[in-house]
């Protein structure tokens, strides 16, 4: 019996128990190949973008480092301090709007009245179609003398407008096919916003008399507060880097009336075939939106919206 009693505890720290024998002996066989894959899609390209930065280089010709000779000639490039006055313009109409008109059509459709699913199905239609296609149509509607607008403009008396064939109307013009393309999305965000606040608030203030304006001043516009927040940090983001649009209608112009960073940087590199130069552009550019989209979520963070009654 003594024998067996101190085999036993020699036997059973040997064994193996069947949660060791099932564990896989090493995880690299599973990340390996997302690791793969994302130095070679992500990490390589910003790596050699920067790598690219810190050199001269045209096409057709040798490369010469340079250090941050790019990044110190872009304070000194008028159409680069040019550029960003248009982006900045550009980004905040693009997100007003839109979200002005989304929240408007989101308060309209919550409300009940015949057709009402369809009229929704009509509104959002906008937001389905590429940009490119969308730029297209509307070049053939921005055209002076043939184009639909004008003629719609000579009904009532106003006389033609150049739209995005003058400096001074091209950037309007483009924000109102950027906010005819994306108010359905923001109305789409809001309009979840509106279908979640409880009737009880409303109920309660019909029984006070408030006004229509009042219910919307007071109990939605504060309750929807967090989703207009968000639409308005996704158009941020998506107007701040938009190109194709702007790029179908205009190219930048007339001029580079019209030329936000964006493509300032297409021009640059594969205009003027300048690699170096415009992967200091990148690179900055890169930096703003992490910048931006840092100053937002933090925003976000700092916001107590879904902590209403928490006591914070």
């Amino acid at each position: 019996m003594t024998t067996i009693s101190q085999a036993n505890p020699a036997a059973a720290e040997t064994e193996p128990l069947p949660e060791q024998q099932l564990r896989p002996r090493s995880y690299w066989p599973f990340v390996l190949p997302a690791l793969i894959v994302v130095l070679a899609v992500i990490v390589f390209p910003w790596v050699f973008t920067i790598w690219m930065s810190l050199n001269e280089w045209k096409v057709g010709s040798s490369t010469a480092f340079v250090g941050l000779a790019n990044y110190l000639r872009l304070p000194t490039d008028p159409r680069f301090i040019e550029a960003i006055g248009h982006t900045l313009l550009y980004t905040v109409l693009s997100v007003v709007f839109p979200v002005i008109f989304g929240t408007l059509a989101a308060v309209v459709f919550h409300a009940q009245f015949p057709f009402r699913g369809f009229l929704r199905a009509v509104f959002i239609m906008p937001m389905m179609a590429t940009p490119v296609a969308v730029a297209l149509v509307w070049t053939m509607m921005f055209h002076p003398q043939l184009g639909v607008l004008n003629y719609l403009l000579s009904l009532v008396g106003i006389p033609p407008q150049l739209w995005v064939f003058h400096p001074a109307t091209v950037i309007p013009s483009l924000v109102l096919v950027e906010t005819w393309h994306w108010t359905p999305l923001v109305m789409l965000i809001v309009l979840g916003g509106i279908a979640a606040i409880p009737t009880e608030p409303y109920e309660s203030a019909k029984i006070d008399g408030a006004t229509h304006w009042q219910m919307f001043r007071y109990i939605t516009l504060p309750l929807i507060a967090p989703f207009l927040f968000i639409a308005a940090m996704i158009r941020t983001i998506d107007a701040v880097k938009s190109f194709d649009t702007i790029f179908a209608i205009t190219q930048g112009g007339p001029g580079s009336a019209s030329e936000t960073i964006n493509l300032y940087l297409y021009s640059v590199a594969f205009v003027y075939y300048d690699l170096g130069y415009g992967s200091a552009i990148a690179v900055v550019f890169f930096a703003l939106i992490v910048v931006l989209a840092a100053v937002l979520l933090y925003l976000r963070q700092r916001t107590l919206w879904t902590e209403i009654g928490g006591g914070a």
